[in-house]
């Protein structure tokens, strides 16, 4: 034992916790596989919440008399949903970071979006059924966020790619799982679809409770030793015997983690973005990028009832084409640039989405519906290189802040598309023209961003800080 820890301990210093990390947990193994899977499912139930209106909301406005009325007021209990997101995003984004951490904010999450969802199912009318449906936005919003971060921070740099997409498959299979019940219970009233999609995530909330274990980086962070220590111990595939030498040789008093950046309090995590220049502009540029990404993203699935087709069939196409758009950022995340792959699916949708509206003679529909298709499957590409990206360019101290204010922007985008898919009824280039240039011209701001393929994660603002200055230099 000696001979093999006397060269670890003479590097001591030069030894980063990602690296430490990487020696405990860099090999792929069950343990953190079906840790992936469990965290994965929550969105499941965040695509169901999230595209459920696309079924409900026209049915409930009929049962309320409100055909033919504004557009505002038919669009206003999608757009209530995607503004509570926004506000709970802000409000409950850096708990995660701070007093929560990933897992109990993912819990508590899932608990409200799924206890105010399966209330929506008693509204008496449009004002009480926007209400609840900005609740369940506003618990729903940081549900991607801490599944993304809390799964890619259970494994190696080398997989983290891949367990990033493990999410987005869930979610196209959520997305795949509305048209099939919403047509099994096609006789029922809308609220039943509530109930069934609501129901199940109670229990999946219960589970991942007592099955899902904190991430080590952010007990690390937050100095909780023991528990990181039992977590490592819990997914590795490695013996006890060099957990318990990973454990003891990791100093928490002469870390740099000890620091004001390990004790950081609530909304510490966002100042720290603004004040540093390189976070404040990274922070900048990836919201502006979301929120034309957000644009494309929730409003194509919206404005399919514009197009001349079934319903269901194209809602069922929609979300068909998300599965291909996880398979290809899956199988090339390793492969292709950060920059060059979200900037090329950016400019790609926006033409697409653009086609649309320039198509407008009905005896051309398969035309149009391919345009869709290609548009929305590239903004799911970018959306979900977008959120990778995002992971890899804040340290640990503050990134599931930063990703959740990127997931915030794509909701803001999210809440101006039911808008702008009302006024597009009599002219596309109110919704597709929009959504084109949107994703086109924010997709631009790529090119202000770093590379990140290949960098391992920093922990501290920094550590980064000085990988930022060696990318100026």
């Amino acid at each position: 034992m000696s001979d093999q820890s006397e060269p670890l301990l003479k590097s001591k210093k030069a030894i980063t916790l990602d690296e430490t990390i990487e020696s405990c947990i860099g090999e792929f193994g069950w343990a953190q596989f079906l840790q992936s899977i469990l965290i994965s499912l929550s969105w499941v139930f965040d695509a169901q919440q999230t595209f459920i209106s696309v079924f409900t909301d026209t049915l409930a406005v009929s049962e309320w008399s409100l055909i033919g009325a504004s557009s505002i007021l038919t669009g206003l209990p999608a757009s209530s949903f995607f503004i509570g997101c926004l506000i709970g995003g802000f409000l409950l984004s850096t708990l995660a970071d701070t007093k929560l951490g990933r897992k109990n904010m993912l819990v508590l999450s899932c608990f409200i979006m799924s206890i105010t969802g399966a209330i929506t199912s008693i509204s008496t009318n449009i004002w009480m059924y926007s209400f609840l449906r900005f609740l369940t936005g506003f618990g729903r919003a940081t549900i991607g966020t801490c599944a993304l971060v809390l799964s890619t921070e259970l494994v190696g740099s080398q997989w983290r790619g891949q367990v990033g997409i493990i999410g987005f498959v869930c979610f196209t299979i959520g997305f795949l799982s509305l048209p099939l019940i919403a047509f099994v219970n096609r006789d029922s009233t809308w609220r039943v679809l509530y109930l069934w999609t609501c129901l199940p995530t109670i229990l999946y909330s219960i589970l991942v409770h007592f099955f899902v274990r904190e991430s080590p980086r952010w007990l690390y962070v937050r100095g909780n030793k023991e528990e990181f220590v039992l977590t490592l111990k819990s997914i590795t595939t490695r013996s006890s015997l060099t957990l318990s030498f990973f454990g003891s040789f990791i100093d928490f008093e002469d870390q740099e983690h000890n620091n004001s950046e390990s004790t950081i309090s609530l909304y510490s995590a966002i100042k720290m973005l603004v004040e540093k220049n390189w976070a404040f502009k990274r922070l900048i540029s990836v919201m502006l990028i979301g929120f034309g990404v957000g644009l494309v993203y929730y409003g194509m699935p919206l404005g399919v009832g514009n197009l001349p087709f079934n319903l269901y069939f194209s809602v069922t196409l929609n979300a068909l084409s998300e599965l291909p758009a996880s398979m290809v950022t899956f199988f090339l995340i390793g492969k292709l640039t950060r920059k060059k792959s979200l900037l090329g699916f950016a400019i790609l949708s926006g033409i697409c989405s653009i086609g649309c509206a320039i198509v407008k003679d009905n005896s051309f529909k398969e035309l149009q519906m391919g345009f869709e298709l290609v548009s929305f499957f590239s903004a799911c590409t970018s959306f979900n290189v977008l959120l990778i990206y995002t992971v890899e360019l804040f340290p640990t101290c503050v990134r599931n802040s930063a990703v959740s204010m990127v997931r915030q922007a794509l909701v803001l985008g999210g809440a101006f598309s039911p808008i702008l898919v009302a006024f597009g009824r009599n002219n596309r280039w109110f919704s597709y023209g929009v959504f084109g240039m949107s994703i086109g011209i924010c997709g631009l701001f790529v090119l202000c961003l770093p590379e990140t393929k290949g960098r391992t994660l920093s922990d501290t603002m920094d550590e980064e800080e000085y990988k930022e200055r060696i990318f100026v230099c």
